[in-house]
């Protein structure tokens, strides 16, 4: 992805809104998701490691 340029005499304004009660819930909801997600995808590399290291002697 490359980085784009601002063309010459135009400025970009960009005027943000603050987030619903819905719209937060959402996105702390799928943020604990994703980090349960990692931290499981985690916990399985360790194992399989110990186990493959296990193996080993």
């Amino acid at each position: 992805m490359g980085i784009i340029k601002e063309p010459i005499s135009v400025d970009f304004e960009v005027e943000s809104r603050p987030l619903t009660k819905d719209e937060e819930t959402a996105i702390s909801d799928f943020i604990r998701a994703d980090k349960e997600r990692r931290k499981k995808k985690t916990m399985r590399l360790q194992e399989k490691r110990k186990r493959k290291a296990n193996d080993l002697v």
